[in-house]
């Protein structure tokens, strides 16, 4: 049986914070707020994953009011999604199956600046040796909103993650 994920989220670009996407350090005068690393990309590959299997949403299980996640690589989180869902499957939380393959991740960062297709290949790599998977499996585009919005006016990032898996027996 094969089942989408949707992952959506934002971060606000702010002052005295380095800017991770992907796992990736990019030098930029602003980086993201949040509890975490703030790492935009992977939240939203991780909801995407989440929401294939029906298990909810990363702050159902790394919530910002709990400390051991305070400014933590959300590179280990990703790695910690992965684990959750096995769990889940091998608990029986997700009837009727015994393992899970993903097939794709598609995702889009939406921002005006700093300009991405120098990382970009770095961020898929580290998505994909998170979570056991070959290099072609992981799409990442950049787009900017033309100046408009929020990420258009360089006041957050956006991303907007879709991933196909597969459940089986």
């Amino acid at each position: 049986m094969y089942r989408i994920g949707e992952g959506y989220d934002v971060h606000k670009l702010v002052p005295d914070r380095d800017l991770i996407l992907g796992g990736v350090k990019i030098p930029y005068e602003k980086g993201l707020l949040g509890h975490s690393d703030a790492d935009v990309l992977l939240h939203s590959v991780m909801d995407s994953l989440l929401g294939a299997c029906a298990l909810g949403d990363i702050g159902k299980y790394f919530p910002d009011s709990d400390e051991q996640y305070r400014n933590i690589s959300s590179l280990k989180l990703l790695n910690n999604t992965l684990r959750i869902i096995n769990e889940s499957i091998s608990s029986g939380k997700i009837k009727d199956v015994d393992k899970f393959t993903i097939c794709n991740i598609d995702s889009t960062i939406i921002c005006q600046k700093p300009k991405l297709r120098d990382y970009i290949d770095e961020m898929r790599k580290n998505i994909a040796d998170a979570l056991n998977i070959d290099l072609n499996q992981v799409s990442i585009k950049a787009t900017t909103e033309e100046g408009l919005g929020f990420t258009g006016s360089g006041e957050g990032i956006a991303v907007r993650s879709i991933t196909l898996i597969e459940l089986y027996k």
